[in-house]
């Protein structure tokens, strides 16, 4: 599987994840009026992610799809997931640019020989 990206637009926007983290703590202060606690913020995660495995599940797995979901935006559940991950970080003082950088050297640290060696993901 290769990583693929499709945009709607000619030119693609760009956007760190600092700049995500301060346009939704932006968004949150001026339309969204305040976060919610951090409690509520975790269910809606839940949600969102179950949302995102159930049309994931129905559109490429074996069970066929609800006519309610065929035309469901895969990129725009993706971005509601990532929206309530960034309010969670956010909230919780997390800057998800040094996590994410850190989580990626953790990986390559510990997994740089086990999926080479891995005989079931040989080709």
């Amino acid at each position: 599987m290769e990583y693929v990206t499709r945009t709607s637009q000619p030119e693609s926007r760009t956007m760190t994840i600092e700049q995500a983290q301060q346009q939704v703590d932006q968004w949150i202060k001026t339309v969204g009026v305040r976060y919610f606690n951090e409690l509520t913020n975790m269910a809606m995660l839940t949600e969102e992610v179950g949302e995102l495995a159930r049309i994931i599940a129905r559109r490429y797995g074996e069970q066929s799809e609800k006519e309610s979901d065929k035309n469901k935006d895969l990129g725009d559940e993706m971005a509601d997931v990532l929206w309530v991950l960034i309010c969670l970080a956010n909230q919780t003082g997390i800057n998800l640019t040094e996590a994410f950088q850190k989580n990626l050297e953790k990986k390559n640290t510990r997994d740089k020989d086990r999926h080479q060696q891995n005989i079931k993901l040989k080709s």
